[in-house]
């Protein structure tokens, strides 16, 4: 949404009598911190409806609102729109009656588009009003990215290598900005939603320029850019995250938000200078892939009651460790959203804020601005909340801190970066924890790793090997006639043979005989071996199980958790 888009609403907003000039201002303070749209955020708030806007737009620009779904447009008409104009801008020619065409776009209040629409087709135009989401699918449903394919792209660049010039600043600036630039950087950004990957990597070398997606943890190259649109390439992701071009030699941190296949995308950039230039690191936050709910995580039923149980207690130290990622933080989430209930109060300090979730208060960490783990912290405590999450314990003082929180009434949940359960324990030891308020506070380690499951597609059973056998340390006769599985590949897992992940995990809870062991300081061997004597299923046993149940691959959990 435009800035004049936003100030037209918020004047008829005003003069509706639906919000009033305190309202907006809070309104803005909470569309610069989280990234959303005015209307959005007005929604949010409860203080109105799309429908209700779209009315009041359509009314204030006299004309009506219409629903695209129930509209039949003819290709002749389509065809008086260019598909770039139609995707810059948002527009849908809906008829052409009595020379006059009737469109649509997603920001009505821009006299300048009509103006341009006019122009360029030479006939009257009358605007009606429809919502955005109809507008991206009516997009994507008649003018879809006449790329091709990503090898199509790389062949206009080719042709036009030879007459770019990368002398200055603004040349750089000219040179992103340029058409087969920015719909390169288009292609790459909406294949990467397409196959659902989780980052997206532009990593330049001596004579390449290599990209590459990371899709179910698993790294995929994408066709090879000439080398030198390396540098053009990364100054556009460097422009949409509103970075500076002309400083290389520093890292840079940034963000982008856009509308992907009518999706709202949240990518988070980061960009590293090397010794080849800069590579440069897209983090894709889709809010509509990841599912927050502990019943899709893969998590074991019994490992699962026993974690409902713990979230509803109403104080403690609840801690999901794991190597990064892990899937600590969409667990984390996950029982966040459980536990969201209009009777508790529930804070969030996170680094950075990759989700929104309704009705929680999420506070992102800003190193710059002073604001780390341990002051959100002392600033929690001072809010009333009922649960806490701390986006990862890193030092003795945050420790402290949540120690303190627990020992006063409140449920913290935060992560830790270790390699087991019973690493957690000592690894807050390590830190400077007194052994008494770890058993006092502590009430249970998550542990669990990501790996990915077999496609249901192409999933084929197999005889085991003695050798694979022998790995898992399980006998012919334990498996009881049952068979092992691998994806052959297919269309599906674009012939990976895996499509999408799950958790396995191991949950150690503080009973009182662990609780012993932690006030003796007893090692972590010692504490795992006792969590298991009385029924841990540490996380070995759960990778084997999800070999058995033939939802892995032996492949895979020897990768993650067999040594």
């Amino acid at each position: 949404m435009t800035d004049q888009e936003a100030q037209s609403l918020k004047d008829i907003f005003l003069s509706e009598g639906i919000c009033t000039a305190e309202q907006i201002l809070e309104m803005e303070e909470e569309c610069v911190r989280s990234g959303k749209p005015f209307s959005d955020v007005v929604i949010n708030y409860g203080l109105t409806t799309e429908e209700q806007i779209l009315r009041l737009t359509a009314e204030n620009l006299g004309t009506e609102v219409v629903d695209i779904r129930y509209v039949e447009i003819p290709s002749n008409v389509l065809k008086l729109i260019d598909p770039e104009m139609a995707r810059a801008h948002g527009i849908i020619p809906l008829s052409f009656d009595n020379g006059t065409l009737t469109v649509t776009y997603k920001n009505p209040f821009d006299y300048h588009i009509l103006e341009e629409i006019r122009f360029i087709t030479g006939v009257d135009v009358n605007v009606q009003v429809a919502s955005e989401s109809q507008i991206d699918d009516a997009i994507e449903k008649f003018y879809p990215m006449s790329i091709g394919t990503v090898h199509d792209m790389l062949l206009e660049f080719v042709s036009r290598e030879a007459g770019m010039k990368l002398e200055t600043d603004s040349d750089l600036e000219a040179a992103a900005n340029e058409t087969p630039v920015i719909r390169f950087v288009e292609v790459i950004l909406t294949q990467g939603v397409k196959d659902k990957a989780a980052d997206i990597h532009f990593e330049p070398f001596e004579h390449d320029f290599r990209i590459r997606y990371r899709v179910d943890g698993s790294m995929r190259e994408m066709p090879t850019p000439p080398k030198s649109m390396a540098v053009p390439v990364i100054s556009r992701i460097k422009i949409l995250s509103n970075l500076n071009i002309a400083e290389r030699r520093r890292p840079q941190d940034g963000r982008i938000q856009m509308k992907v296949l009518g999706k709202r995308v949240d990518l988070r950039v980061s960009c590293l200078p090397t010794s080849w230039g800069e590579s440069t690191v897209l983090r894709i936050l889709d809010q509509s892939v990841v599912n927050l709910d502990l019943e899709v995580l893969g998590i074991g039923k019994d490992v699962l009651e026993q974690i409902r149980d713990l979230i509803q207690l109403p104080n403690g130290i609840m801690i999901v460790a794991g190597p990064t990622g892990s899937g600590k933080t969409t667990t984390l989430y996950s029982c966040l959203k459980e536990v969201n209930l209009i009777s508790d109060k529930i804070l969030t300090a996170e680094d950075p804020v990759e989700y929104d979730i309704e009705g929680i208060i999420q506070l992102p960490i800003n190193d710059a601005f002073g604001m780390n783990f341990l002051r959100a912290l002392r600033a929690f405590l001072r809010q009333d909340p009922d649960r806490i999450m701390i986006g990862e314990i890193r030092d003795f003082e945050t420790a402290q801190m949540a120690v303190q929180a627990s020992l006063t009434g409140h449920f913290v949940f935060s992560t830790l970066h270790t390699n087991d359960a019973a690493g957690s324990v000592t690894r807050l030891l390590d830190m400077g924890i007194q052994p008494f308020l770890v058993c006092s506070s502590l009430v249970a380690v998550l542990s669990q790793r990501l790996i990915r499951r077999i496609c249901k597609n192409c999933r084929t059973p197999y005889e085991p090997t003695d050798e694979e056998l022998q790995r898992l340390q399980i006998t012919r006769e334990a498996l009881d006639g049952r068979k092992f599985y691998y994806g052959k590949g297919c269309v599906i897992c674009n012939n990976s043979g895996y499509k999408g992940r799950k958790a396995i995990c191991e949950l150690l809870t503080i009973s009182g005989s662990v609780s012993d062991l932690i006030g003796k300081s007893a090692p972590t061997s010692v504490i795992a071996k006792k969590a298991v004597e009385e029924g841990m299923r540490d996380i070995r046993t759960d990778g084997v199980n999800a070999i058995l149940s033939g939802e892995s691959s032996v492949e895979e959990v020897v990768k993650y958790v067999l040594t």
